[in-house]
């Protein structure tokens, strides 16, 4: 069954709230940019964390029979690209979250709000 991108979304927040994901925002891009609906961001505060963020999301996108359409940095645990097509998904380590500022880079976006 095809899944809609805000399913997605809320899927792949779920999971990485499950491990404990630090500071959990999304980003609605519909109508700013055409990489993607949403950027989800977050970061783990170890390099342990961050990979199992990372592979909770892919276990989640299997799940819900989402292609991961790319897949980068997983073992530097720095930042972590998951690109799941209409939803990609940021998982930095701490350090590496306020140098590359995201969210101020698409300031333009507007935040989701998450229950």
């Amino acid at each position: 069954m095809a899944r809609t991108p805000d399913d997605v979304m809320n899927e792949v927040v779920k999971a990485v709230e499950d491990k404990k994901a630090h500071n959990v925002v999304v980003l609605n891009l519909k109508g700013i940019s055409l990489l993607a609906d949403y950027f989800v961001i977050c970061h783990g505060n170890s390099d342990t964390q961050v990979q199992a963020i990372a592979t909770e999301v892919r276990k989640k996108a299997g799940e819900l029979e989402v292609p991961v359409r790319g897949l980068e940095g997983l073992d530097t645990a720095r930042w972590v690209l998951i690109d799941l097509g209409d939803v990609v998904v940021h998982v930095f380590h701490r350090d590496e979250r306020e140098y590359y500022n995201i969210e101020r880079l698409w300031s333009d976006a507007k935040v989701v709000e998450l229950v």
